[in-house]
């Protein structure tokens, strides 16, 4: 029975004359400035967040890493790498 008629204009205009008393009437838009801020940031998080779970991001968005090519050794700087103590030749 309490909620039978819902909010009429009168109950809007005692919330308001209420939140002008206790805020002043300076500092309501400023309130209300960053409400309407802080929703806009809400949503495009959840928008993000929604768009991150449908899936994986698209390949071609992707950068593609190729690894880089071993330098080429020649047999002499081959043969310099090897140790002097070891035989040219293993013993048969």
């Amino acid at each position: 029975m309490f909620l039978r008629n819902g909010l009429e204009p009168w109950h809007l205009l005692i919330v308001a004359v209420v939140l002008i008393l206790l805020f002043g009437s300076k500092k309501l838009p400023d309130t209300a400035r960053a409400l309407g801020k802080s929703l806009r940031i809400l949503k495009s998080e959840t928008k993000a967040m929604r768009e991150d779970d449908k899936g994986p991001a698209p390949a071609a968005a992707t950068p593609q890493v190729t690894p880089a090519a071993a330098p080429v050794q020649t047999p002499a700087q081959t043969a310099a790498q090897t140790p002097t103590d070891a035989p040219a030749h293993p013993a048969q």
